[in-house]
């Protein structure tokens, strides 16, 4: 008996000896050693992280009006922009590969939007995931959702030359049917209520994050919790439901769920295949930031465009030069729209295409993109960047985000598309979308 009292007490020490080491001891010892060498950053606190600090900044940033312009750290990211970051030291933890410096973990709270997919996984196992989600982003399926945009324009607008309509709204709808082309090989229609579901999932994600995050809380049956959960429930039952329309109907091999499907050799040359539980963490992942990176680009690169009607006439003369006066669109040309490009990467520069972009704070630095760095200034991409970490709107090295593709493809067709068939004016109440007043200037 009292052998067995003095096990337990053994393991009960080990434990508690454990949990000092890993969330005390290293934490301090990481902390010193770069206090030493001049890096500095928030304080390590073990309950409540630095919920503390970010609070009262986060208050402090929403209790004054927002300016009219594009210096928005102060505001979304204030934490961020306090603690300054040297883009040098960003640049080698980003490209190196081999193990330094791992990917930090996601938080637990945002597992139901983005599963165990891609975003999450490490070592191995993502190497195989990426592997085989390399094979399925191609050109032809974008290019075949475009002219929905102009339909969905001629709906909207009827027979008025001037209407309005909220460009958020609709890109994320062409977002998600692109996405949903390329992931299943179905439309958008199809996907709506995973689409739905994760949009619940984000509110809730941002309710919980702005609370003090205790380890463990998130398994307590509270309202919001059990809310979570029936989400998160009902996201993987549509998506098993979609993979087994998909098996059944075996068509479109070339899509990406059906490339999850297909078996592939592991490391000892042996044939494997994917689990469905992993498949439906990818199809999550790819659903989830698939929409969200490319519309978030296209929202910001019309809004601003309509800001600035010099550019968009620039950008409009580039398209007709480029495709003609009736502005067909031509898949090989589309390298050739370079006033586009430069309007596409100065968007991605101003606004990040995911909110939780924080490398977005020194895409603002001004000691790198000079004064004018809260200005619209395409021009500032004429000539490639001296510093490869001083822009990097998808990440840098192994680990950079695989659909950059995908939605530098979509970004370079949809806007050509608004640009050449319409005059894209400001709306007098962005804060409740992106309502951009349309001016047909080419007659039906």
């Amino acid at each position: 008996m009292h052998l067995l009292f003095l096990l337990v007490v053994i393991f009960v020490l080990v434990i508690l000896l454990k949990i000092v080491y890993s969330f005390i001891w290293v934490p301090y010892r990481i902390e010193k050693h770069f206090k030493r060498q001049g890096i500095r950053g928030p304080v390590y606190r073990l309950i409540s992280g630095n919920t503390a600090e970010i609070q009262p900044i986060f208050a402090e940033a929403l209790s004054k009006p927002v300016p009219l312009g594009h210096d928005i750290i102060n505001r979304v990211a204030p934490f961020y922009y306090k603690w300054s970051v040297m883009y040098d030291i960003v640049k080698e933890i980003l490209t190196k590969s081999d193990g330094s410096f791992e990917k930090i973990s996601l938080n637990p709270l945002a597992r139901p939007l983005f599963g165990q997919g891609l975003a999450g996984l490490s070592g191995q196992k993502w190497v195989i995931h990426r592997r085989i989600a390399n094979q399925a982003f191609n050109m032809e399926r974008v290019k075949g959702s475009s002219a929905k945009m102009i339909n969905k324009w001629d709906e909207i607008g009827g027979d008025r030359d001037e209407f309005e309509m909220d460009v958020h709204k609709e890109v994320h709808e062409l977002s998600a049917d692109v996405i949903s082309r390329t992931v299943f090989g179905s439309s958008f229609e199809e996907g709506r209520r995973i689409f739905n579901l994760q949009e619940r999932q984000i509110v809730l994600f941002s309710k919980a994050i702005a609370s003090v995050y205790i380890p463990g809380f998130r398994f307590l049956p509270t309202k919001m919790n059990k809310e979570r959960w029936r989400s998160d429930k009902e996201t993987r039952d549509s998506i098993r439901m979609l993979i087994e329309t998909n098996k059944k109907a075996k068509e479109d091999s070339g899509n990406l769920l059906g490339l999850f499907w297909s078996s592939y050799k592991n490391q000892d040359g042996d044939e494997e295949r994917l689990g469905i539980e992993e498949i439906i963490d990818e199809c999550k992942t790819f659903y989830f930031a698939g929409k969200e990176t490319t519309a978030n680009i296209l929202t910001g690169a019309i809004v601003l465009l309509a800001l600035h009607l010099e550019w968009q006439s620039k950008a409009r003369e580039e398209v007709v030069h480029t495709f003609g006066e009736h502005g067909i669109l031509v898949a090989e040309k589309l390298n050739d729209l370079k006033i586009i490009y430069m309007i596409i990467n100065e968007t991605l520069r101003l606004y990040p295409s995911a909110v939780t972009a924080i490398r977005q704070t020194f895409h603002h630095d001004t000691e790198i993109w000079g004064e004018d760095a809260s200005k619209f200034n395409p021009l500032r991409f004429m000539e490639p960047r001296k510093h490869l970490a001083s822009f990097c709107p998808f990440g840098l090295g192994h680990r950079i985000y695989i659909g950059q593709n995908l939605a530098m493809i979509e970004a370079k067709i949809v806007s050509p598309t608004y640009v050449h068939a319409s005059l894209l004016l400001v709306s007098l109440q962005p804060q409740y979308g992106a309502q951009i007043p349309l001016r047909r200037i080419i007659s039906r």
